[in-house]
């Protein structure tokens, strides 16, 4: 099975994509990892273009797996191999405001987030849902026979048992 998750930060994608790697036993693979270079412990340097899709043909190469993440304009390859695409169509609000809950104890945790870092987050989710979003429809709608749309917690709830 190839299942690939996309959506906007905070819409859910991981936590299905783990959900899913558990209940059908296969990898679930982080786009944030193969399109960013955090060799420096941060996600702040864009990985080279000729190894990311390197990288993301390893993956492709396997016969299951699910990738999750937010990027779309080099994955045409994962799309039209996928069997299953899940577009996560979460309302903007609730969102925001699982970015803001994630940091709260991110920092909480001592871990390394940045006010800054959240206020960018909130910036490029709120760009997400005004460009990119439309976007990634327009894309999808070659792929619209596999194209599942999750419009809320209740969708990934039929789809996870």
């Amino acid at each position: 099975m190839k299942i690939h998750i996309i959506g906007p930060s905070g819409s859910g994608k991981t936590t299905l994509a783990q959900k899913l790697s558990n209940q059908y036993k296969i990898p679930f693979y982080e786009l944030d990892d193969i399109f960013w270079d955090d060799s420096d412990g941060k996600f702040n340097k864009k990985r080279d273009p000729e190894k990311r899709n390197e990288l993301l043909q390893n993956i492709l190469q396997n016969k299951n797996w699910i990738i999750e993440g937010v990027q779309y304009s080099w994955l045409k390859d994962s799309f039209s191999q996928a069997d299953i695409i899940y577009l996560m169509n979460i309302s903007p609000f609730i969102c925001r405001f699982r970015i803001i809950k994630r940091f709260v104890i991110r920092k909480w945790k001592c871990q390394n987030e940045s006010f800054s870092s959240l206020i960018s987050l909130l910036k490029w989710t709120k760009k997400f849902y005004q460009v990119n979003l439309l976007e990634i429809k327009e894309i999808l709608l070659s792929y619209e026979n596999k194209v599942i749309i999750i419009n809320k917690r209740k969708d990934i709830d039929k789809i996870v048992y």
